[in-house]
């Protein structure tokens, strides 16, 4: 690297440390300033073009260039780009390589993945306490939190709604068992109660808000900017869902240190090749798992199954379980989709098993007179 190149790398690092800048970027993005490219944090992505936070402030660049055919290779809000020093427009020019990546499946028939938010220290998943707990569909964000690489952490939001404190105890408790491993915060964006701990939390490194819509997440990220950044709307009464206020996702600065990627309410939350994340939030079943009878157990009917014994003994709750089993399932249909060796594993099993149970059946009935 040229001592020019060096000093320009090395005066950027107050410029744009608020956003997550250290020596390590600063030491991947070297041949690139070698090439007269500048480097920026991309803040906002929209239409093939995004907006680049550089030492310099915002700039619009087009991203032409770094628009692949796989979807999981574009460019997204939180990636750290390189970006033209001048031009009009300024394009893109490659992107560095991620250190984590927040994925989820399309609903599309293809099942492709879709890149939600890059480089992500922190995934708090935001969950209302206007309405009933969906345990399930908290397990099923942080299979996704976890297989990203970040560290996720679940915030009860609304908690002014839940003024005994019993029953609110009750349902930390609930939220902890479905969340092994994770922290669980309450917090009231009304009374202030939480913020100030939540504000340390996402102090270092990038935060990503993800929840449903009407979960406060905006609400939640007004409170974390200390000014009304994000546009709210109430929620209806009738089942505490309101409508998208966010509808891009957009990184900010924040006031106490640290940066949030706030996204959109997420009305559909596919798996997409997170077997690591499903084992990691269902840990205690991986345990009980590991002392089966057989190391292929299915946890179905099979003898000497550790894991049925721990439901059965009360140990573990079948709940877990069955989500446990779905959300394999659902991980295996989208990776069969794109992997022939398992999906023909996949049928063999399946052949297998049919002809199991077509012997057993046989067996039931007796030989034939």
């Amino acid at each position: 690297m040229t001592f020019s190149a060096f000093q320009q790398i090395a005066s950027l690092s107050h410029a744009l440390s608020p956003y997550g800048w250290d020596d390590a970027w600063a030491a991947e993005f070297a041949p690139y300033a070698e090439q007269g490219l500048v480097p920026g944090r991309v803040v906002r992505v929209d239409r093939g073009q995004c907006d680049v936070m550089t030492a310099d402030g915002i700039v619009r660049a087009d991203t032409a260039f770094v628009t692949p055919h796989d979807p999981l290779r574009v460019i997204c809000t939180g990636d750290w780009a390189a970006v033209e020093a001048v031009g009009n427009p300024r394009y893109v020019k490659a992107y560095l390589p991620r250190r984590t990546a927040f994925v989820r499946s399309t609903s599309s028939q293809r099942s492709e993945g879709q890149i939600l938010a890059a480089n992500v220290d922190h995934a708090i998943i935001a969950v209302s306490l206007a309405v009933e707990l969906d345990l399930g569909r908290i397990e099923r964000f942080l299979a996704l939190a976890w297989e990203s690489g970040a560290q996720p952490l679940v915030v009860l939001t609304k908690a002014d709604l839940v003024p005994d404190p019993v029953t609110l105890a009750h349902l930390v408790q609930d939220v902890e068992t479905a969340a092994p491993g994770v922290g669980v915060l309450t917090v009231s964006s009304l009374t202030g109660e939480g913020t100030d701990v939540l504000t340390a939390i996402v102090a270092s490194g990038t935060s990503v808000l993800l929840g449903i819509s009407g979960a406060g997440k905006s609400t939640l990220a007004n409170a974390l900017l200390g000014e009304e950044v994000m546009e709210v709307q109430a929620t209806r009464e009738i089942d505490g869902k309101g409508r998208h206020t966010t509808t891009t996702r957009n990184l900010l600065a924040l006031p106490d240190g640290g940066v949030l990627i706030d996204t959109p309410g997420l009305r559909g939350v596919g798996l997409f090749d997170a077997e690591a994340g499903v084992g990691q939030v269902f840990s205690e079943i991986e345990e009980y798992a590991a002392r089966c009878r057989f190391h292929d157990c299915a946890h179905e009917a099979e003898p000497g199954c550790a894991v049925l014994r721990a439901v059965e003994e009360g140990e573990l709750p079948e709940r877990r379980l069955e989500s446990y089993r779905k959300l394999l399932r659902e991980n295996q249909r989208i990776v069969a989709k794109t992997d022939a060796r398992l999906r023909s594993e996949i049928r063999r099993d399946w052949r297998m098993k049919s002809a199991e149970g077509r012997a057993n059946h046989a067996a039931k009935r007796g030989p034939l007179s």
